[in-house]
């Protein structure tokens, strides 16, 4: 494994253990990056750190750093006024509480690092905070000092290396507001179950399987143009317009995920088919479920019902109730509006008791 170069030295403080530390990045960007030219002859567009009271280039070593305050006065600031700050954080991530990992709100989430011992010294009570972590099943929250500012972190254990995401602070997170739809909107029930199905058809991904699409298409490009060749044209994006129907959309999204994962082309995706559908992964406690039992229950003589280990029964014309050969009955509603009870109770669902007359 090539070394990383560490960005930051310190220690974490753990009541009294200290424990020696290198901050490495987490995190690596493969992003295709660009260079500024000038359009008419391509040459390349640089800045140039220029004084503005002597008008010249200057170099990395004259350059300090200073605050400017409201009237325009520059304050100067060097790494000593900032190295002799009366904080602990300076060089040290302090922990200051161990908390349950879903405490963290995700919003807060930064830049991620790996925390290294430093030396062998380093490497007993590192290791005896790395257990406490995984024994504890809790993170531990932090405050440090990085850049020019004091920060909050998070460590919790990847592997068996100690981890560091920074935090923003509570007052950095903006609150949600007016951000929600502004309209009273009512969502039904068939639309949720369609919404649910939709949801259980698309299943689970390996995120490992994800990849940039959009910066291959880039590196793609620019090996063509590099080549002297044409780049491939693009493929013509799909229509999307006003969604009209919304049950028709959700309706058309299942069948698509259902065709693209393997099943039955042109199936029909019905709402009372959540419960029974055999899917990949089997999901429980959806409050879908009962809703959708409540919506099969309304349907006509037409409608389809489904039953919980067996095939539904079909009402006659005449709407006479037939039971199966199992025992297992199923309610139906004749057209004509006359109403039948079921003659047998199914060892899955209880039959409504008939009211006796004295």
């Amino acid at each position: 494994m090539r070394q990383v170069r560490s960005i930051w030295n310190g220690a974490i403080s753990f009541g009294l253990v200290s424990i020696p530390i290198k901050l490495v990045n987490a995190t690596e960007s493969h992003s295709v990056s660009f260079r500024q030219i000038h359009t008419e002859d391509g040459g390349r567009i640089r800045y140039r750190k220029v004084c503005e009271l002597e008008d010249r280039e200057v170099t990395q070593a004259e350059i300090g750093k200073a605050y400017e305050d409201a009237d325009g006065t520059m304050i100067p600031i060097t790494d000593e006024d900032l190295a002799q700050l009366p904080i602990p954080t300076a060089k040290t991530i302090e922990i200051v509480a161990f908390v349950p990992a879903d405490r963290i709100d995700p919003l807060q989430m930064d830049a991620a690092y790996y925390l290294s011992a430093n030396g062998v010294p380093a490497a007993k009570p590192y290791t005896l905070l790395r257990e406490a972590l995984k024994r504890s099943q809790k993170v531990a929250i932090a405050k440090y000092a990085l850049r020019g500012r004091e920060r909050l972190g998070m460590l919790r254990v990847v592997d068996d290396v100690i981890a560091m995401h920074g935090l923003l602070w509570p007052d950095e997170i903006r609150a949600p507001e007016g951000v929600a739809p502004d309209t009273s909107v009512t969502v039904r029930d068939k639309e949720l179950d369609l919404a649910d199905a939709l949801m259980d058809t698309l299943g689970e991904v390996d995120l490992a399987d994800l990849h940039d699409d959009y910066r291959e298409a880039v590196e793609e490009m620019i090996t063509a143009k590099a080549a002297g060749e044409q780049p491939a044209d693009a493929p013509a994006p799909a229509r999307s317009g006003k969604v009209l129907d919304l049950m028709a959309a959700l309706e058309k999204s299942v069948r698509e995920a259902q065709e693209s994962r393997g099943a039955e082309p042109g199936a029909k995706a019905e709402v009372t088919s959540i419960s029974s559908r055999a899917t990949p992964k089997q999901t429980t406690g959806k409050k879908s479920t009962s809703t959708a039992k409540k919506t099969a229950a309304k349907k006509t003589a037409t409608t389809k019902t489904t039953t919980t280990k067996t095939t539904s029964t079909k009402a006659s014309a005449s709407g006479s109730t037939r039971a199966s050969a199992s025992g297992s009955a199923k309610k139906s509603t004749q057209s004509q509006g006359t109403k039948k009870t079921a003659a047998k109770k199914t060892p899955a669902k209880k039959a409504t008791p008939r009211k006796r007359t004295a």
